[in-house]
């Protein structure tokens, strides 16, 4: 009975940590962050699957432009190319989307994706 007891403890905390929820998660990606930001999105929009296919593939068109918006830029210079960008990728969202959704999509969109901040000194 000793035995198998522990065999089972050896097995619970072998399974244990070959879950590790950090490694299963991949948000450094641009498609692990553009699942994650769909998924938000789709909760409250009720995406089709053909919606969600695409209005996956667009963000991950338009997230690498951010990135390199936010590494290269600094400023109202930054947030102003960040607030161009975000509404060529609204403008592009509508194609995608019902009217509905899209009014949905553009009150969200200022929570899920913020533009940033810009520090002033007074």
């Amino acid at each position: 009975m000793k035995r198998i007891l522990t065999l089972f403890a050896i097995l619970l905390t072998t399974t244990l940590f070959a879950q590790d929820p950090y490694l299963q998660k991949d948000y450094d990606t641009v498609e692990g962050r553009a699942d994650a930001i769909t998924e938000t999105y789709n909760s409250e929009l009720a995406l089709s699957s053909k919606q969600e296919l695409l209005f996956k593939q667009k963000v991950e068109e338009f997230l690498p432009r951010y990135d390199a918006i936010r590494e290269n830029y600094s400023g109202t210079d930054k947030l102003d190319r960040l607030l161009s960008l975000g509404e060529e990728e609204s403008g592009e969202m509508r194609d995608i989307l019902t009217q509905p959704q899209f009014r949905m999509y553009v009150q969200m969109k200022e929570k899920i994706q913020p533009l940033g901040k810009v520090e002033t000194k007074n």
